[in-house]
């Protein structure tokens, strides 16, 4: 079951941010979106790192300007990524390390492909062992 490729789990409509963009402007793509990380890419779609609200937390505790600041200066630019064909039960492990929540999805040349969340796991494992719903059943309108 977790020989199952990432590619096959992973969410392919990724909201980003771009490394010229204000801290300000990333927070709020992130409020809309609902998200605690973005992965940021540069124009020709390659990852370039990733940036989190525990970033922006902490930045804007020593720097009062924080909100105006470019993304490239408070990203992690050390990110671990999934390659397409790495499989389901790596990105399992890399989330028990509970370092992680999303892992971007990267081909070869180092553009972004995906994001894979410990929560689309946890639904791919799901959805293998029961086909259908356990606790609620979805009505079809």
């Amino acid at each position: 079951m977790m020989n199952e490729e990432v590619r096959t789990i992973m969410s392919t409509d990724v909201v980003t941010a771009y490394p010229f963009q204000s801290v300000g402007d990333a927070a709020k793509v992130m409020l809309r979106n609902q998200l605690q990380q973005l992965p940021v890419v540069d124009s020709t779609g390659r990852l370039l790192g990733l940036i989190t609200s525990y970033d922006m937390w902490r930045d804007c505790r020593r720097n009062r300007n924080s909100e105006n600041r470019a993304v490239s200066e408070v990203m992690n630019v050390h990110v671990v990524k999934l390659a397409p064909k790495d499989k389901v039960g790596t990105a399992a492990e890399l989330f028990m390390d509970r370092r992680f929540k999303t892992l971007p999805v990267v081909n070869l040349d180092g553009k972004l492909k995906g994001v894979v969340t410990a929560f689309d796991v946890i639904r791919y494992s799901l959805k293998r062992e029961y086909r259908e719903p356990i606790l609620y059943r979805e009505v079809l309108q």
